[in-house]
């Protein structure tokens, strides 16, 4: 059984010998530069890891596991235009690098990509899979959408918010388990029980992820910090902090959402001060360590012995930061 470190040298020397020799080069670099940049590869490495707890030839999900890779990247470029956002992985972003209609022509080109990889799906199991994807590209865009809707709405609830970012994030990371569970033979009960554990790790991944962007460091996160509170951004934790605050502490909030000239690093300060006083920061935590429970109750419902699913136990503390 090959552990995450061998699966993740398999699964990187397979996206780095990807080439793209077909003119013109000004649509394809973009997405040599994207796919080459570093990036935690979570969504392949969950498919192969869950293939491989089903069966020992995982290399039958390599293909759609870069699928999947390439769509979650396709999803970033576009993403980056929307929330003009400067860096990615320490790095330039493409439209910052190239220009956004140059980001969005190559975005649409990575979605058929994308197809192409998934489309490798062993014949008896491409069906399933290429529904699955299909349905979770769009619950993708669906969330996307609700997410810029919030931007302009002045109530966003709590349980708006989590099924935003289970549609935006979580289901992507659940789908690639569920088609790995589904390419390794496992049965449909599994299967599901995969899912429900990636849906409630994404959710978790993804509040861990606006804890970041607050309160995390440039190194750790790789984007510039205090960007949802620059671009106004509905997280988890401005929906609390304006549940939780009082008169002015809420009219300090409002003020900062309605100025549209501003020094970002004053706004940012404010902003911070506020959920700390608040303590946003710890009920965040609370909240990671909560969906994060009901995605290992999930894991231990899996009919397997408990040594087939430590990969993915281990792996799923790891990416929220609790390495037992």
């Amino acid at each position: 059984m090959q552990g995450v470190e061998g699966l993740k040298v398999v699964l990187e020397e397979r996206i780095q010998s990807i080439a793209f020799n077909r003119p013109p080069a000004e649509l394809y670099h973009p997405i040599t530069y994207t796919l080459h940049s570093k990036g935690k590869r979570i969504r392949p490495i969950l498919m192969l890891i869950a293939c491989q707890m089903f069966s020992e030839k995982f290399d039958e999900a390599i293909d759609p596991a870069i699928g999947f890779e390439v769509f979650h990247n396709f999803t970033l470029l576009h993403d980056d235009i929307m929330d003009n956002a400067p860096v990615r992985r320490g790095m330039p972003t493409v439209h910052e690098k190239w220009n956004a209609n140059t980001a969005i022509l190559s975005g649409d080109a990575m979605m058929i990509e994308a197809y192409r990889f998934v489309c490798k799906t062993p014949a008896k199991h491409l069906g399933p899979i290429l529904e699955l994807f299909s349905d979770t590209a769009l619950a993708v865009c669906e969330g996307q959408m609700f997410d810029m809707q919030f931007e302009t709405r002045n109530e966003v609830s709590e349980s708006d918010y989590m099924e935003m970012i289970r549609l935006k994030t979580a289901v992507l990371l659940a789908a690639s388990l569920k088609s790995g569970a589904i390419i390794g033979g496992a049965s449909d009960a599994d299967a599901e029980r995969l899912y429900s554990f990636g849906i409630n790790l994404g959710l978790a991944f993804q509040l861990k992820d606006d804890w970041l962007d607050t309160f995390g460091n440039k190194q750790e996160f790789g984007k510039k910090i205090g960007g949802d509170i620059v671009e106004n951004k509905k997280t988890f934790l401005l929906i609390k902090a304006l549940e939780r605050a009082n008169e002015n502490e809420k009219k300090e909030l409002i003020s900062w959402l309605q100025k549209k000239e501003f020094v970002e690093t004053e706004k940012i300060a404010s902003v911070k001060r506020i959920f700390e006083v608040l303590t946003i920061d710890k009920l965040t935590q609370k909240k990671v360590e909560e969906y994060s429970e009901k995605a290992f109750e999930q894991l231990k419902e899996v009919q397997l012995p408990k040594d087939k699913k430590v990969i993915l136990e281990s792996i799923g503390h790891e990416l929220l930061g609790r390495i037992k």
